[in-house]
């Protein structure tokens, strides 16, 4: 099955981390977040993969190259995000004539349920939520998909649109739709036609997440890390404890009397320790560094992050070449027990999580012994002083 993954979007809703990068590329476990959309499709039966980009493609193609898992790679570019069905459109040069799948770059899917969407064209992946009201919504009629909902005040179903797709050949010429209301050109009334041409069924999958904000981000390295085996490849200090699924690359260094308990994953070029804790399905990426009696608990550290000694980083994000002073510490909790909030697009939102540290542009920065609220961005460069508190986005 031919297949076309979106991955040209800027990802304006999990900034800062994509200041610099873009969304698909950030890390998830050992790999880039749109390299799991790949790996799934090829699983799943994926003959070529068109990757549709944008916002700094140059990345996204230097890590795929030409062909990916033995599979042939092409590139289409969108040159304006002008919507999902203007970027199938960018892509449909690279198609063959026949059928062909369309997959969210910034998605996580399980490979069973995919599969079974690959195998059950025309097809619509879908997927249960308790508040279907906030997102698009599939109307199901006599066991067939008539098409998608956005944000219904009376959903007419609990399931939701995954964003993956199994169009027939003909879609390939449906492709030129009227721009919608919010100014876009929309795959889903690419699916309407679908549904209107030929019987197109909704193939629910087991587990799903859109990765569109910072904490989907911790999220999707919850899943994908808890999904690692142990393997220890690095340099580990006799005296280091690892318990359970850790896996340690070669080149990674985890010093004297480090505990790390897994999941957890550290990288290549990693430091660990002296006397560090490392918990909770973390990554520490390569080349980054923890400190001296340093404890780092559900958190991702991407290349080249830095937390020195005697820190402490919670449920976090630290974006490339971040370096947090000693002594830095990160709250992860409120007191009221409420879920935290954090800044998207300029708005306070909640996360729905009760535990959430920092998110942290890259090359940002703390002093000694500062400290960081819950919920607290620091944009890219951005930094604090020695001992400041901070409560508030920088």
């Amino acid at each position: 099955m031919q297949t076309l993954v979106l991955a040209a979007g800027q990802g304006t809703r999990m900034r800062p981390l994509t200041e610099s990068r873009p969304k698909p590329m950030l890390p998830v476990a050992d790999r880039p977040l749109v390299a799991h959309t790949a790996d799934a499709a090829v699983a799943a039966g994926a003959s070529k993969l068109v990757l549709i980009v944008g916002y700094e493609a140059d990345e996204v193609r230097e890590y795929f190259g030409e062909e990916y898992a033995g599979v042939p790679v092409e590139f289409a570019v969108q040159e304006e995000q002008r919507g999902t069905a203007d970027a199938v459109r960018a892509g449909a040069e690279y198609l063959d004539p026949g059928p062909f799948a369309v997959l969210n770059g910034d998605a996580l899917y399980d490979h069973p349920s995919l599969e079974a969407l690959y195998d059950d064209g025309p097809a619509v992946g879908s997927y249960r939520v308790d508040n279907p009201s906030e997102y698009g919504v599939l109307d199901i009629r006599d066991g067939n998909v008539r098409g998608v909902i956005e944000k219904p005040e009376n959903p007419p179903s609990d399931r939701i649109n995954t964003g993956a797709y199994i169009f027939p050949a003909e879609a390939q010429n449906w492709l030129d739709v009227e721009t919608s209301e919010r100014g876009e050109l929309e795959l889903t009334d690419v699916l309407a036609r679908a549904c209107e041409e030929a019987d197109v069924t909704d193939v629910p999958f087991e587990r799903w997440l859109d990765v569109g904000r910072p904490w989907e981000l911790l999220a999707a390295n919850e899943w994908k890390v808890g999904e690692l085996e142990r393997d220890v490849r690095g340099e580990v200090h006799g005296g280091a404890d690892l318990r359970g699924d850790v896996v340690v690359e070669a080149g990674a260094e985890v010093d004297a009397g480090v505990v790390v308990e897994g999941p957890a994953l550290i990288r290549s070029g990693a430091s660990v320790g002296p006397n560090a804790y490392v918990r909770g399905a973390t990554v520490v990426g390569e080349g980054a560094k923890v400190g001296h009696a340093v404890e780092v608990k559900n958190s991702v550290f991407m290349e080249g992050a830095t937390v020195g000694h005697l820190s402490y980083v919670g449920d976090s994000v630290l974006g490339r070449d971040v370096n947090f002073g000693a002594g830095t510490k990160v709250a992860n909790l409120r007191h009221d027990g409420e879920a935290v909030k954090l800044t998207v697009k300029g708005e306070r939102v909640s996360t729905g999580r009760r535990k959430l540290g920092v998110i942290c542009g890259d090359e940002s920065k703390t002093g000694i012994n500062a400290s960081l609220n819950a919920g607290v961005i620091l944009s890219e460069g951005a930094a604090t002083k020695p001992g400041e508190s901070v409560t508030r986005d920088r």
